[in-house]
């Protein structure tokens, strides 16, 4: 635990987009009895929006520094600098929540420095990891560099080390674990089939899909490595619930399938678009689709569908159908682009999950939002197309279900926790985010003990496996190589990273 013996926390937010305007600084506002956020660093382009947005919240005073944008390597000035004052103010924790590509620099200098982290996911992103088998690789290979510093600290001083993958904290994953665990007390039955969908109904057009750097495919990684990665984590804690070390998955296989910007431009051509704007559409069109063809070459993914072999002993046991989604049913119906692109801008989200448990259970949760405007919220919506709709029908052998019936359907407002009350007027996803950071900050200020950290960076190779992984097979299939790609199933005995293709 850390022993700060209940004094506020000095922290520091590193990365001040939309994601932490909407959650960690409102968080942090809500938070100040128990921390003092000490310092906002963000990039010089964007020092007038995020002066704007700390102002906003008038009880937080940090320092706030503008940088210049860097690639893997931070600048020696800002290393010393940021180091110093991190001695200087008895900084504890770091809040990283920049673009992932320099995840990896800012939690190794953490790591340095002997704070304690929260990371946005994913852990690093790599660019060209769709087109560069050394960058598709390297996802994991940042993975394991990241763990093993932080296991060398543990050595030295007890830190946490945080991926914010907020669906290990939300009641209603939480809720369909409890029942898959019970079932497997009851049958010894592991979890045997997951399929698995998310879709951000994200609809960007042709030229904003070059110019936008917010959840980017400019940079050659797309949806794997933006709201990707929470299916991939959630797809691993869903199959692990059980606990049934002896029919534990050893390694798996996978082979992915992507469709980018050079195919949506085939979805929907400039044809297509002038039908439905008309003129009007010139206004927003800088490039022809025959020019983005040229430009959009080694982009990354905008959809993906993976199928993922679970293997024990050489014998498949479980299979995941994963399908990723940006380009789905979407509410945009304008040309320009709104100011924020994380919430509105005609985003909607749809989710789904089929878990089988052999013939004893079938567990789906379904999660289909119909509108784009969430803040403003009547109650709790937890109905179909609610902003909070999150259903879980859960289906179970007479052997399990005695007298109530094989069909049991459980609404999100029978399953929240105390502290998330459905009169609130946040999304539930996004109160369950706010509790991320609580219990960040309540890890530093030693009101929680490390065994209570629900995310830790050591229970997080499973995701980064895939996600390298579905790159990797994308790129061999683009070679028209064998794309079948073999990983280790978690850590290996050598902790070394092991993703080849299938001779």
């Amino acid at each position: 635990m850390s022993n700060n013996n209940n004094q506020k926390a000095c922290i520091i937010l590193i990365g001040c987009g939309p994601h932490a305007k909407r959650v960690y600084l409102p968080t942090l506002q809500k938070l100040r009895d128990r921390l003092y956020l000490a310092l906002v660093i963000d990039l010089k382009e964007k020092e007038s929006d995020v002066r704007a947005a700390v102002a906003s919240k008038s009880n937080l005073k940090p320092e706030m520094w503008f940088i210049d944008k860097f690639i893997e390597t931070m600048p020696e000035e800002l290393d010393r600098k940021l180091s110093f004052f991190v001695a200087e103010r008895k900084v504890t924790g770091v809040i990283v929540a920049t673009e992932p590509l320099v995840h990896r620099t800012y939690a190794e200098w953490a790591l340095s420095n002997e704070l304690s982290i929260l990371i946005d996911k994913p852990i690093s992103a790599r660019a060209h990891s769709t087109t560069k088998l050394s960058n598709a690789d390297g996802i994991l290979d940042d993975y394991m560099l990241l763990l093993a510093r932080y296991q060398i600290l543990q050595r030295k001083k007890e830190t946490i080390f945080t991926v914010n993958s907020q669906r290990r904290f939300h009641p209603g994953f939480q809720f369909v674990k409890e029942q898959l665990v019970e079932v497997a007390e009851r049958t010894n039955c592991p979890v045997t089939f997951i399929q698995s969908y998310h879709c951000d109904g994200q609809w960007r057009f042709p030229s904003e899909i070059v110019t936008q750097e917010y959840h980017p495919y400019c940079f050659g990684y797309g949806k794997a490595s933006h709201s990707g990665y929470h299916i991939f984590d959630t797809l691993y804690q869903l199959y692990a619930a059980t606990g049934i070390e002896k029919k534990a998955a050893e390694s798996m296989e996978i082979v992915s399938s992507f469709i980018q910007p050079n195919g949506f431009i085939k979805q929907l051509t400039d044809t297509d678009y002038y039908s439905l704007f008309g003129e009007r559409y010139n206004a927003v069109k800088k490039w022809t689709d025959e020019e983005l063809q040229e430009i959009y070459q080694g982009y990354g993914e905008i959809d993906l569908s993976a199928l993922v072999t679970l293997k024990k002993q050489e014998e498949s046991i479980a299979n995941f159908s994963i399908n990723l989604v940006h380009n789905g049913f979407a509410c945009r119906t304008w040309l320009q682009p709104g100011e924020d692109l994380y919430k509105g801008n005609g985003r909607v989200k749809h989710e789904n999950y089929n878990i089988q448990q052999g013939p004893f259970q079938n567990i789906q949760i379904h999660s289909y939002q119909a509108t784009d405007k969430h803040d403003n919220i009547d109650g709790l919506e937890d109905h179909l197309g609610g902003k909070n709709h999150f259903d879980i029908h859960v289906f179970r052998n007479p052997f399990l279900s005695n007298s109530q019936g094989c069909l049991r359907t459980y609404k999100l407002h029978e399953i929240l926790f105390d502290d998330l009350t459905p009169n609130k007027s946040a999304l539930v996803m996004e109160q369950v985010k706010h509790k991320v950071v609580e219990e960040f900050v309540d890890y530093l200020i030693g009101k929680k003990d490390k065994s209570e950290i629900r995310s830790q960076i050591e229970d997080h190779i499973v995701p980064v496996q895939l996600m390298s992984s579905v790159y990797r097979s994308h790129i061999l299939r683009s070679q028209n190589l064998p794309c079948v790609v073999k990983s280790h199933f978690g850590h290996s005995e050598s902790q070394t990273p092991s993703v080849k293709p299938v001779a």
